[in-house]
């Protein structure tokens, strides 16, 4: 498909030179032609970042920095255009409605026929990238809620709450937990009925960053549990943050009735540990509750099955 039909522009090094004979109209056309090269150049560069892959011409640091330097572009936004192109490969190959890149980033994380839907819906509503994603998270969100909890009562609940943050990262390899899974307001994270799924005497571990450390205690509290104690993640590698550059999560413990550990064993409260995907925890604090408890146990928000556990959330 030709991005710019006209002969009343010509394209230079380092300008764009538009003839004073063009209409409104044909400057409204080449404006959207601009548009689509955008888009379609970061498409064309996770294609080539991806065919380079496949080949085995750049896996090291090395080859990285190459890479760098013919594209202009950091590793950070190569990796995000190669993983785009990786996630929506199978779809553009049907080549009957052009896709701009922001479409297919909003579309990456979802299932091949979940991709389809939401860009024929983005296409056919006129939908902006912005709108796009909200109607994503809406499904999702809706998905989450329709999911019945378990059916039965637990001693452990181990829960990673989707916390809502107000951020702007808009890669998808990092930062923005949006980009990432569905996540849940403060008010419905409350209303989840936990409480009915913990036995009389329970533990509760629960997930907070620093942002949210005040209201994981409305949601502790709402589930029905009193705040005891926290573990500390120190994740080696940094995060950006608004006040500090972050490297750390806090686990905080809290019981319903009596509940202390069933095993006596004082674990460090600080555990020095390099984080890996976004959001995935160490599986040492698997390991330190399976040891601590023996009682029925159950994670919320879970991402994948484990053996011995019930799991519920919508990304299993």
């Amino acid at each position: 498909m030709q991005l710019i039909k006209s002969e009343k522009c010509k394209f230079e090094s380092n300008k764009l030179i538009i003839s004073e004979s063009i209409d409104v109209n044909e400057w409204k056309e080449i404006g959207k032609g601009l548009t689509f090269i955008n888009g379609s150049v970061q498409i064309w560069i996770g294609d080539w970042a991806r065919f380079g892959s496949k080949k085995g011409w750049y896996t090291d640091s090395k080859a990285y920095d190459e890479i760098e330097q013919i594209t202009g572009y950091d590793r950070a936004t190569i990796q995000d255009f190669k993983y785009v192109a990786d996630k929506t490969s199978s779809l553009r190959n049907e080549d009957k409605i052009m896709y701009d890149y922001h479409q297919l980033k909003a579309v990456a994380p979802l299932t091949l026929e979940k991709q389809q839907i939401f860009l024929n819906k983005a296409v056919d509503e006129k939908l902006s990238y912005r709108e796009l994603r909200e109607e994503i998270k809406k499904e999702e969100r809706k998905e989450l809620k329709q999911q019945p909890l378990p059916d039965n009562k637990y001693q452990v609940i181990y829960a990673d709450p989707p916390w809502a943050y107000d951020d702007k990262q808009d890669t998808v390899m990092l930062g923005g937990a949006e980009k990432h899974y569905p996540t849940m307001p403060i008010n419905e994270l409350c209303a989840l009925p936990v409480e009915e799924l913990s036995q009389n005497n329970a533990v509760l571990f629960i997930w907070a960053t620093s942002p949210f450390l005040e209201d994981v205690f409305c949601v502790i509290n709402s589930w029905g549990f009193e705040y005891k104690a926290s573990f500390i993640w120190d994740k080696i590698k940094h995060n950006m943050g608004h006040y500090n550059s972050v490297r750390h999560e806090f686990l905080l413990v809290a019981t319903k009735g009596s509940c202390t550990p069933d095993n006596i064993k004082l674990y460090d409260s600080v555990l020095s540990i390099e984080r890996t995907e976004h959001s995935n925890k160490p599986e040492e604090f698997y390991d330190i509750i399976e040891t601590l408890y023996s009682g029925k146990k159950v994670e919320l928000f879970a991402r994948k099955k484990r053996i011995g556990w019930d799991s519920w959330g919508n990304e299993i």
